[in-house]
């Protein structure tokens, strides 16, 4: 999961929102009457007696993180556990990454899940008991989580394989942090060794632990990198003015909100569960613009975020507009994105037919509709859902009643384990479902 350079805040200053989380309940509801029929109460009960197994494997991989490109321990652990439970294992795609492969005993539909592998270089401090043993690296994003929660799809899966109608795929994805793994993977040929009709994926976040989040179409918002080039000939004043304006007439917001606070998507006043969301539309710069001069050019350059796709061919003729009439015609030289990666894309049916699932399963709050889009953050699994329908799910992983806040790449950044429990059990229902069909 990726952020700017400017760091995201961490501390909640605001401690009404966070106590309304803490006294939730729990979303999945697991005396669902559906959890008699068709094998979801046995997922459970196997959920339940595998759970302090994978507790164990996430303290391991959070004890040794390896960062992007660097995933060898890593690596070795995946590939051991999914050979342990029987599971076909190719682990020359691309880097250190792993696919499992575990076959049912029909054929039918092909699922893919994947997870992350990679941690973060970061010294923020890690409240943990089993803190990472390798200086300056740490699972600050939850990547260790993913893993852990993929490998217990996959044992409670392979426990059922005669029931399965079907084959799944356990992509371990490395290199997610650099933006690269999952578009390398497939460049090096990953679909041409597995065939999936659908993958799935998810990320934890700091809503409540428990709380499973989706919703069809655009889960983040569009990052653009632009960059202006002007003749080197502005005084210092008159580049703060300019920037200035541009960073004004850029923003669209809703008056008296700041959606760039991201500690606000958990508030359920403005937060992502909040149909009026101040996530829902916006286009903001992050900070301010950087300004740099060589030889005879000077070039302005900021992150973007927009909501809609729709915007986003109309920013760089509003910039030059905006330049233009504010007397800079003859110095403008170019106006250009210079960095911009594809963001979360949900299959709008897809995502539907699953959240149903899930809710038809462990009852109607069991799936909470995000009516938002996080900025900073984005996720290389777009590249997966560019070649096959996809959705990616938020976990929460916050406990405010035990002082834990899973706000990623934030120092202290911590997760209840009970989302383990939730995903391992949710997900494997959900893909044991769709390969009935």
């Amino acid at each position: 999961m990726k952020k700017t350079l400017f760091i995201v805040l961490y501390f909640i200053n605001t401690l009404m929102f966070a106590q309304q989380l803490s006294n939730e309940k729990r979303s999945v509801s697991y005396s669902s009457p559906k959890l008699q029929e068709q094998g979801h109460q046995s997922v459970q009960i196997e959920t339940d007696r595998i759970f302090d197994k994978l507790i164990n494997t996430r303290r391991r991989f959070h004890e040794h993180p390896e960062l992007a490109g660097q995933e060898v321990q890593t690596q070795k652990i995946i590939r051991q556990y999914l050979l342990d439970l029987g599971l076909e294992v190719e682990t020359d795609i691309y880097g250190y990454g792993v696919v499992g492969i575990l076959k049912g005993a029909e054929k039918g539909r092909t699922i893919a899940w994947r997870a992350d592998m990679d941690a973060l270089q970061s010294s923020y401090p890690d409240p943990e008991t089993f803190k990472s043993k390798v200086k300056d690296v740490q699972h600050g994003c939850g990547h260790d989580i993913h893993m852990t929660i993929g490998l217990g799809i996959a044992e409670i899966l392979a426990k059922n394989k005669k029931r399965l109608k079907g084959t799944v795929y356990f992509i371990f994805q490395p290199e997610e942090e650099t933006f690269k793994g999952a578009k390398e993977m497939l460049n090096n040929g990953l679909l041409s060794k597995i065939h999936p009709d659908e993958i799935y994926g998810l990320h934890v976040t700091p809503l409540p632990v428990g709380q499973i989040m989706v919703k069809p179409n655009e889960m983040f918002a569009y990052q653009k990198k632009i960059r202006i080039q002007l003749k080197n000939e502005l005084s210092k004043e008159k580049i703060n003015e300019l920037t200035a304006k541009l960073k004004n007439s850029l923003s669209r917001i809703k008056a008296g909100t700041k959606p760039w606070e991201i500690q606000n998507i958990v508030d359920p006043a403005i937060g992502l569960t909040n149909p009026e969301t101040i996530f829902k539309d916006y286009l903001f710069v992050d900070g301010n613009f950087t300004t740099y001069s060589k030889n005879d050019e000077l070039s302005l350059e900021a992150y973007l975020y927009e909501t809609s796709s729709a915007n986003l061919d109309k920013i760089i003729p509003e910039v030059k507009k905006m330049i233009i009439n504010n007397g800079y015609k003859d110095q403008l030289i170019s106006v250009s994105f210079i960095q911009e990666n594809p963001t979360i894309i949900n299959n709008e049916n897809l995502t539907k037919t699953a959240a149903g699932i899930l809710r038809n399963i462990y009852g109607k709050n069991a799936v909470t509709a995000d009516y938002g889009q996080i900025p900073f953050f984005n996720d290389d699994f777009s590249y997966f859902q560019q070649k096959i329908p996809g959705v990616y799910f938020f976990l929460g992983g916050s406990n405010f009643e035990k002082g834990i806040i899973a706000m990623n790449h934030s120092p202290n950044f911590q997760v209840d384990e009970e989302s383990i429990r939730t995903g391992v059990g949710c997900f494997s229902s959900l893909i044991m479902e769709r390969l009935k069909n």
